[in-house]
């Protein structure tokens, strides 16, 4: 009964706020690594991070931003499907 069906697409809660959220989140903990790296962990050279923080901190941010990237992606077009079958719905 609460289940969604092509006549119903969406439920309260799906999980598009979830995944947006989550995947701005971790972007952000990506990007702020990266900087982090780049200036107050001793910089990155030609051979990379300059310290043992700059390397764990460039090892999150090589993380956090693939991942990131993905659930932001995946909340977007799972948040553009919804906009989409709203619309086409018949009132």
């Amino acid at each position: 009964m609460g289940e969604p069906t092509p006549e119903r697409p969406e439920s309260a809660d799906d999980g598009t706020r979830a995944l947006l959220r989550s995947g701005v989140w971790t972007l952000f903990a990506g990007i702020v690594a990266a900087i982090l790296a780049a200036t107050v962990f001793g910089g990155i050279g030609r051979q990379g991070p300059h310290t043992n923080s700059g390397w764990l901190s460039l090892m999150v941010a090589m993380s956090c931003l693939p991942f990131g990237l993905m659930l932001f992606g995946l909340g977007a077009a799972k948040w553009l499907r919804n906009r989409r079958l709203r619309r086409s719905r018949p009132e």
